[in-house]
């Protein structure tokens, strides 16, 4: 019997905090759906967060029931053991070892799933769902409220109040325990040695690509299970497209090198980005972004701290990169105009900061009772500003043209202020440039 490599007590705590807040209600939480390319090459396999969450289990083709305060409270649908395709695909659970591994109340072949899923839902006062992660399940899903509703119509009553489960969930997910702590916090550590690395093999001449494989060969060889996202690798005035993906042209001399990238480590995401000049060292016009932009970052991580609104980070990360583009001559006018008329946006087109944990982008509402969000200990967020001059722009400076940077840390509130989980990847300048002139471990191609 495969045995799973997570503590099972954590997603016990998890299922029992999610049952206080709704007793009488039911979950239904599909797995992912699994990627086939040509109906035969698997593509790597991720489960559902939420269904993760809660159970541990990583297998697609399931399904979890989850009815706080009725018998049975748990209810996992897996695929059945099959030699045939445990040959093929690899091992199964199947019933047994989903009862016996995963401290679930009861355990069920998929195939009953439709068969079983209107009596588990009779009992149950609304349901928590969510739309679209599967298009086939919604289908099946409106089929079941359906059978719900003619199941019970001489009480009267109607189809099931509809819930967005991704939301309930996410207000767990948001207050990270101490557990979830110390998985994020080796996350960060997995992305910042990495990074590292990164540093010291980029060169002129190198690809992106090849950039982008010192990365991930980090990751692996610290026992990463996956990227947390793909990694944005950018040189020059790539750096100017917030969400470069392509990674493949060459670095050259004198250019600037954005990498945005972090490992998944135990289902959480570190998630770190650095500028670096490929050539070793700061180029004057590239300093002079560079240096004030870092202080506005630095500044903003010591905002974080108990009781500060979500949203005041961003204000003031637009109130004083608003200024520097008025320092830099890339804006004119005053700094209340530019930032009333929004014209700050063509530097400065992002949010500073996103919750962070098992998915890159975190789930957990921002505004609360129609107010900004007051951040609170176990909140995990990023802290990200940025300078993007695009390379076209023929009203700013011309040494300015095509420079794009960007400095992110991962920080968690804490009772006085916040811990900055990824503080052991350099950003200073005489730090960058210490790292830059150091071998990398790994040679690489030359």
């Amino acid at each position: 019997m495969r045995r799973p490599s997570y503590d099972m007590n954590v997603f016990r705590e998890r299922r029992a905090a999610l049952a206080s807040r709704y007793p009488g209600a039911a979950f239904v939480l599909p797995a992912h759906p699994e990627q086939i390319r040509n109906n035969d090459v698997n593509h790597a396999y991720r489960q559902d967060t939420n269904l993760f969450y809660l159970t541990g289990f990583e297998e697609p083709g399931s399904v979890l029931v989850f009815r706080p305060g009725q018998d049975p409270e748990s209810t996992l649908f897996v695929r059945p053991k099959d030699s045939f395709n445990e040959t093929w695909y690899g091992f199964r659970y199947g019933v047994e070892g989903a009862l016996s591994e995963f401290g679930v109340d009861h355990a069920l072949v998929i195939d009953d799933f439709e068969r079983e899923i209107v009596n588990l839902l009779r009992s149950c006062d609304r349901l928590f769902y969510h739309w679209n992660l599967d298009p086939q399940f919604d289908r099946d899903m409106l089929s079941v409220l359906e059978a719900v509703r003619s199941s019970s119509y001489r009480s009267g009553g109607g189809h099931l109040p509809v819930f967005d489960s991704a939301e309930a969930i996410g207000e767990l997910r948001l207050f990270k325990s101490e557990h979830d702590i110390r998985i994020l916090r080796r996350a960060c550590e997995i992305s910042a040695n990495a990074h590292i690395e990164a540093m010291r093999f980029a060169k002129p001449g190198v690809n992106e690509r090849q950039v982008m494989a010192t990365l991930i060969h980090s990751f692996y060889m610290q026992g990463a299970v996956r990227e947390g996202y793909l990694p944005i690798v950018a040189a020059g005035s790539n750096a100017t497209t917030l969400h470069y993906i392509f990674n493949d042209q060459t670095c050259k001399d004198g250019d600037l090198l954005l990498i945005d990238a972090g490992a998944e480590f135990g289902y959480f995401a570190g998630d770190i980005t650095r500028t670096f000049p490929v050539s070793g060292k700061f180029t004057e016009p590239q300093r002079r972004i560079y240096e004030p932009l870092l202080e506005i970052q630095k500044a903003l991580v010591q905002m974080v701290r108990p009781g500060i609104r979500y949203r005041s980070l961003h204000e003031a990360s637009v109130d004083a990169i608003t200024e520097l583009c008025l320092d830099l001559g890339l804006l004119k006018g005053t700094k209340r105009q530019n930032i009333d008329s929004q014209a700050y946006q063509k530097y400065y087109p992002h949010g500073v900061s996103h919750w962070l944990g098992m998915d890159v982008h975190d789930v957990g509402r921002m505004i609360v009772d129609d107010q900004p969000r007051l951040l609170e200990p176990g909140m995990a967020l990023t802290i990200e500003p940025g300078l993007y001059v695009p390379v076209n722009d023929l009203s700013a400076p011309e040494e300015l043209r095509g420079l794009g940077i960007r400095i992110e840390d991962d920080v968690v509130v804490t009772a006085t202020g916040c811990e900055n989980l990824t503080e052991t990847c350099p950003k200073e300048i005489d730090d960058l440039e210490k790292e830059l002139c150091t071998p990398s471990s790994w040679r690489g191609p030359t």
